[in-house]
């Protein structure tokens, strides 16, 4: 943007798919540092509390509880989950449903 806040037409037409998915890998990238953010963005996505988190991933409320206060960061499977979570919810939770 410039000084008058409008945006630079000039560099937006100049943007390419290749562009736009390095910025979207580098959004990801600083979403997963900060697994706090992380865990709560995806469990605000799904519309669900806390407590209702907790029961549909089967994570015990106190460890969802340090995620989202980043006393603990999710690891491993957890880790894994958060990102199916993220990118494909319904699917996630359809199969953790069955």
């Amino acid at each position: 943007m410039n000084k008058l806040g409008r945006a630079d037409m000039r560099r937006i037409d100049a943007t390419n798919e290749a562009d736009i998915a390095a910025q979207q890998v580098q959004d990801e990238l600083a979403a997963m540092q900060d697994t706090e953010k992380f865990a709560k963005r995806v469990r605000k996505r799904l519309g669900l509390s806390q407590a209702a988190f907790s029961l549909r991933i089967d994570v015990s409320l106190d460890t969802i509880r340090n995620w989202e206060q980043g006393k603990r960061c999710p690891t491993g499977a957890a880790k894994a989950l958060l990102k199916v979570l993220d990118k494909v919810p319904e699917a996630a939770l359809a199969a953790l449903s069955s």
